[in-house]
């Protein structure tokens, strides 16, 4: 029997095991061409690079720009998700020699220790980059006691970490622009600027500690999310007296509203620890995405994009990113259209979100709350109506149609009647808003929408048009009656009113499209075989920071995949597409909803 050497064995072994080892596989010049081009055209090397390459100490061994280019060439890679390993093996052993040189690489050998060298060089550039734009005064990765970090808060300069948050409002910018740069002159030729305003939730790469337990959690930011409410942590917020019932009411006496509000207090629950990503969505109002007859997508209506992005608390502060985040697309060029955001915008306070959103050239569309229904406020004798300035003469059931609807008093069909019926009632304008957003408007009876005996000229013009009756006072008509127009100043019901009429058709159009728009966008950037942007592991390294920068790339990646898919199944030229176009859900008929549900089909 022939012996085995077992040192050939071994041997032999090895060299299969080497062979299993495939040769790297270095990635096309031409995309990491691209990729240069984009970073340098993107304005971050500028921004930052006096706060990552010093002037004492070594010099870096790896460029802010070669850093750059390999998160994004990560990100084409990796399905838009940045891991520092992968941008470690990306630059070091994944590029040709010649990008090597134009990215003034070093070389690292090829195997553990070298690995490992790369890495930590990648690792301290990226965190000089993440402290130049932290703006939280809490260290990430510890777990702080309250009293510590009430010390910290308290310690720190609000001057810098203001400069550092608008350092990473830039970052994010850069990165989206250059993402949307292909269409950016598409977006103002055909484009009417509408957006779609929302916080969608995200998870950290931490786990949440009790909310009112003696330590923080090592993302110190980060908060518990609910799922019901204004998705604050139900363990930190008290519950308002308004959805308490009184103590002198008895039982029988609660409204069917308290019992909602009851209800909704009882089933909120911790969903998951994380991230508010407030996200500024651009999607034409005036389109449905609705297929041509070749069953292909209308090249003029682009696809829904993300413009800006924020990171906070669950539930903190949602009119303060929102607005920074307008303004900064303002500051942008980009041109303002509708504005629709759900209800945790419209029920900020009107300085805080309706004012300057207005100020800033937005025409907004809202919902509202129950307790929101029906007059909302009164100047000059107008009523504020679900949005609108009408007559005070208007009749009580076009009023309160829509808290009848909720009460039940009244069904879908008869309540969208009501609405159609309100509109002869409604306030003219006479002339634009001015530069500080004043605004002249008529009675309808002045503008020949009504009738109205205070008013005889405007009587006998038709049987179409509502005869008011104007309930007499012991001061005399009011000054809207009195008079054939007021000024409407932009103070004067700030907080609900909008540039539609609430439930009309154009108001559906326009805040469905949009709503559906950024809804639709959370969704296909959550998508676990993409960006998966809702998992905590695509995002490894903690604190608002690092998630924020982790997260535009992700969002940035979704936007160049959306452009990609658009572009593929558009048939241009009389061609046929390259893909085929996923079919489309039907949507519901306009004019069918109703803030109870959707009108049952006819016929």
């Amino acid at each position: 029997m022939t012996a085995v050497d077992p040192m050939g064995s071994s041997k032999d072994r090895h060299e299969r095991l080497l062979a299993m080892r495939a040769e790297r596989r270095l990635l096309d010049d031409a995309d990491v061409e691209s990729a240069i081009e984009e970073v340098d055209k993107g304005g971050l090397i500028a921004l930052l690079q006096e706060f990552v390459h010093l002037d004492r100490g070594r010099p870096r061994k790896l460029t802010l720009r070669a850093l750059l280019v390999g998160m994004h060439l990560c990100t084409q890679v990796g399905g838009g998700k940045v891991i520092l390993e992968r941008v470690t093996d990306i630059l070091f052993f994944g590029l040709g020699p010649q990008m090597r040189q134009r990215l003034s690489l070093p070389d690292y050998p090829d195997h553990d220790q070298g690995f490992e060298a790369g890495y930590a060089v990648v690792r301290r550039l990226f965190h000089a980059m993440r402290e130049a734009m932290d703006p939280s005064p809490l260290p990430a990765n510890k777990r702080l006691s309250r009293e510590e970090a009430q010390r910290l808060a308290a310690a720190a300069d609000p001057e810098r970490l203001a400069a550092r948050e608008h350092r990473l409002a830039l970052f994010t910018e850069f990165v989206l622009d250059a993402s949307v740069r292909p269409l950016k002159g598409l977006l103002n030729e055909l484009s009417d600027g509408s957006l779609a305003v929302d916080a969608t939730p995200i998870r950290t790469f931490a786990r949440g500690r009790k909310s009112r337990g003696p330590e923080l959690s090592t993302d110190p930011d980060a908060g518990w999310y609910a799922r019901e409410g204004d998705h604050r942590d139900p363990d930190t917020v008290p519950v308002a007296d308004a959805m308490r019932p009184s103590d002198k009411r008895k039982k029988n006496q609660r409204t069917k509203q308290d019992r909602r509000k009851k209800a909704s207090l009882k089933k909120r629950a911790k969903y998951l620890f994380g991230y508010d990503a407030a996200l500024a969505v651009t999607r034409d109002a005036r389109y449905d995405e609705v297929l041509l007859e070749d069953n292909t997508p209308s090249p003029d209506v682009l696809p829904t994009l993300v413009l800006g992005v924020s990171l906070d608390k669950p539930g903190h502060r949602p009119a303060y990113n929102g607005l920074k985040i307008l303004t900064r697309l303002r500051e942008r060029g980009y041109t303002p259209g509708f504005l629709a955001g759900d209800l945790a915008y419209n029920n900020s306070e009107s300085d805080e979100w309706q004012l300057p959103v207005r100020a800033l050239g937005y025409k907004p569309v809202y919902d509202y709350r129950v307790d929101q229904l029906g007059t909302q406020a009164e100047t000059q004798g107008a009523i504020l109506v679900e949005g609108t300035w009408y007559c005070p003469s208007m009749p009580q059931p076009l009023i309160d149609a829509t808290k009848d609807l909720y009460d039940e008093r009244i069904d879908r069909e008869t309540w969208t009647r009501l609405i159609a019926a309100r509109k002869p009632y409604r306030l003219v304008p006479k002339e634009n808003e001015d530069a500080e957003g004043h605004q002249r408007v008529m009675c309808p009876a002045e503008a020949g929408k009504a009738q109205c005996p205070i008013k005889p000229r405007s009587l006998g013009r038709g049987v179409h048009l509502p005869l008011v009756d104007p309930e007499p006072g012991p001061t005399g008509p009011l000054k809207i009656c009195r008079q054939r127009s007021i000024t409407l100043a932009p103070a004067e019901g700030a907080k609900h009113w909008q540039a539609l009429e609430y439930g009309d058709e154009e108001w559906q159009k326009v805040y469905f499209r949009l709503r559906n728009s950024v809804e639709g966008y959370n969704g296909y950037a959550k998508n676990p075989l993409a960006e998966a942007i809702e998992a905590s592991g695509s995002r490894r390294i903690r604190g608002i920071a690092a998630q924020t920068m982790l997260l535009v790339f992700q969002l940035a990646h979704a936007n160049r995949r959306k452009i990609k898919n658009w572009v593929e199944t558009l048939a241009l030229n009389g061609g046929r597409p390259r893909r085929r176009t996923h079919h489309r859900r039907r949507t519901k008929p306009l004019g069918s909803w109703t803030p109870t549900g959707y009108l049952a089909p006819t016929g």
